[in-house]
């Protein structure tokens, strides 16, 4: 995602930091992979390890350095086919469907093409005398964004595996917990006022900030959690298709979908594959993996609605919960608790459009937004998998209704 940042005020330091742990970050996230484990691609939608790790950085070699830094020399020419994602104006791309047939370069190659941008890249934030500040703001946050797709990539291929690996064991058992009640927390209607509002970071998408009308509702003061939703599945919910969209419906027939994604039923009950391995499915934590078409579903069934974005944003100012900050990212989400940013993604009954007044960037670096802005669906919040700092209120996620492979939940809302 490309955006309009406000950055006058980081300090050159400040910024070789960033640029520092971000990138650290996401060599970390690779450590737990083997090379085999890298070069995997398990649908058209998901990309290998090794791929993320290329991409993000020709990222940087290409927005930032070639034009900016006229001694350097890019690593390889081939590169730029190879990793460029979907920037037309940059020149033509390898598919990428089939990116995992692409066995080389290997993972180590990818590593020394790492080392060589990222020693750069710091020579020319430390030099200080190119105006480069919002381009490598930009490139972090696009950094971020990957992080996140890395886990969820990675997931759904081991979760193909016949073997169930873990991409990292649980240090401790967490205690189960018994869920409070859910809350239902009232929003007055009237003239609210959405959107980013300056004063840090943003993508192009959540801007201009703009008044909307909204009616008077109430909000579920959090995610839906496993155990609710294991009453619609027990309640015939999948085999019911009075609650579903036709696409939805159609949807369950082609995928044999009876459950959220990664849940697995036996003699014992339901388990879920999660990134630590093998689990059972716990009540206390909120459902995940779900598609647009089941929030929908499921929300028809429960006699409620999906909030509108607008209507999310809303209640989330006025009813923020417990600090939303967090010193670190998650492999799953933790148990519920109030508030409007947990360890999932939420749909929302929003299409992702262009709010009024908005203009993509220009050049090749405002392709990212505009141009997806159809037939696909917001989600607000955050994920476990969330890099921290990289959530903020305005967020807009977006997926196809169909996607489940990301950690997608569900809130709920209803008409006063």
């Amino acid at each position: 995602m490309i955006a309009k940042t406000a950055t006058s005020e980081d300090t050159q330091l400040e910024l070789l930091a960033a640029y520092r742990q971000v990138r650290a970050r996401t060599e970390a996230l690779a450590a737990p992979l083997s090379p085999e484990d890298q070069g995997l691609q398990s649908m058209p939608d998901a990309s290998p390890t090794k791929w993320h790790r290329a991409h993000t950085t020709w990222f940087f070699e290409t927005f930032v350095l070639v034009p900016h830094a006229p001694w350097y020399r890019s690593f390889d020419a081939a590169f730029g086919f190879l990793f460029n994602s979907y920037y037309e104006a940059v020149g033509p791309r390898y598919p990428r469907p089939a990116r995992g047939l692409l066995s080389r370069p290997d993972a180590a190659t990818v590593a020394a093409y790492r080392q060589q941008v990222d020693e750069a890249m710091i020579c020319l934030l430390e030099d200080g005398t190119a105006d480069i500040a919002p381009l490598v703001e930009v490139g972090l946050n696009h950094e971020q964004q990957h992080q996140e797709l890395l886990l969820t990539d990675i997931k759904h291929a081991f979760a193909a595996s016949p073997l169930l690996p873990a991409y990292r064991d649980r240090e401790t058992e967490r205690p189960r917990q018994e869920a409070d009640p859910v809350v239902w927390l009232p929003v007055k209607g009237g003239v609210r006022t959405v959107g980013h509002r300056g004063g840090g970071f943003s993508f192009d998408n959540e801007t201009p900030a703009h008044a909307v009308l909204l009616a008077n509702f109430m909000i579920a003061d959090r995610p839906v959690s496993n155990g609710a939703y294991r009453a619609f599945i027990d309640a015939g919910g999948y085999k019911n298709p009075q609650f579903w969209l036709s696409d939805g419906w159609a949807a369950v027939q082609a995928n044999g979908w009876q459950a959220p994604g990664y849940w697995m039923q036996d003699e014992a009950g339901w388990s879920v594959y999660t990134l630590h391995g093998p689990e059972a499915v716990r009540d206390d934590e909120p459902v995940c993996h779900v598609s647009y078409y089941e929030a929908d579903a499921y929300a028809a069934w429960a006699g409620h609605r999906l909030p509108t974005e607008c209507e999310w944003e809303v209640a989330a100012r006025l009813h923020p919960g417990p600090s939303a900050q967090r010193d670190s990212l998650a492999i799953h989400p933790g148990p519920l608790r109030t508030g409007f940013r947990q360890d999932v993604w939420e749909w929302t009954a929003s299409a992702y459009a262009p709010y009024p007044g908005y203009r993509p960037l220009t050049g090749a670096l405002g392709e990212y937004n505009g141009k997806f802005m159809i037939n696909q669906m917001v989600l607000r919040g955050r994920s476990c998998a969330t890099p921290p700092g990289h959530d903020r209120l305005s967020y807009r996620n977006f997926f196809p209704p169909s996607a489940r492979w990301q950690f997608s939940g569900i809130r709920l809302a209803t008409d006063l």
